[in-house]
C-alpha cells in the first residue's frame, strides 16, 4: 500500500512540473492590434467570435488592422431511421475573414457529426455548444495566422 501512494504523489509531482504553458498565455507575440471588426452571416458564430476577438482589440500597437467576417453556419441531416425520424446531422460552419489593409483572405470550415437527441432543448444546447467551439477554433487559426504572417 506504501509503494502504491508512493507512485501516485511521484506522479503527481512530475506532470504538475513538467513545463506546460498555455500557448497564449502571454500575447507578447502578438505585433497588431484589431481596430474594427464588421460581422456577417450567422448571428450566433458571430457572437462567439467577437468574444474570442475582443481580447486582440485596441491593444495600442502601430499595425492596425481591420476584419471582415463572413460566416455561414449549415446544420444537414445525415440519415434517417425508418420512421423517417432524423437520427444524426452534420453541423459545417465556415467563416471568410478578410484582413485590411494587406486584403489577405483566410477561410476557415470546421464540421462536426451530431446525432439527433429525444430532448430538443439538449440538443440545441449541444448544436449552440458546437458553434461554440467553432468559433473557438476559427478564432484561434486566425491569430495564429496574423502572428505567423507578419
Amino acid at each position: 500500500m506504501p509503494k502504491k501512494k508512493i507512485i501516485i504523489f511521484s506522479l503527481i509531482l512530475l506532470l504538475a512540473n513538467c513545463g506546460f504553458t498555455p500557448v497564449y498565455l502571454n500575447n507578447s507575440k502578438v505585433n497588431f492590434s484589431i481596430e474594427k471588426v464588421n460581422y456577417k452571416g450567422d448571428r450566433e458564430l458571430n457572437n462567439f467570435l467577437k468574444l474570442n476577438l475582443n481580447r486582440y482589440k485596441n491593444v495600442n500597437k502601430d499595425n492596425k488592422i481591420f476584419i471582415e467576417v463572413n460566416t455561414k453556419y449549415e446544420k444537414i441531416v445525415l440519415s434517417k431511421d425508418g420512421t423517417g425520424k432524423t437520427t444524426s446531422y452534420q453541423l459545417i460552419a465556415e467563416v471568410v475573414f478578410l484582413i485590411k489593409p494587406n486584403n489577405k483572405k483566410i477561410i476557415v470550415t470546421e464540421k462536426k457529426i451530431m446525432d439527433s437527441m429525444d430532448d430538443n432543448f439538449e440538443e440545441n444546447r449541444y448544436e449552440r455548444s458546437a458553434k461554440q467551439g467553432f468559433a473557438s477554433l476559427m478564432s484561434t487559426k486566425l491569430i495564429s495566422e496574423l502572428i505567423t504572417s507578419k
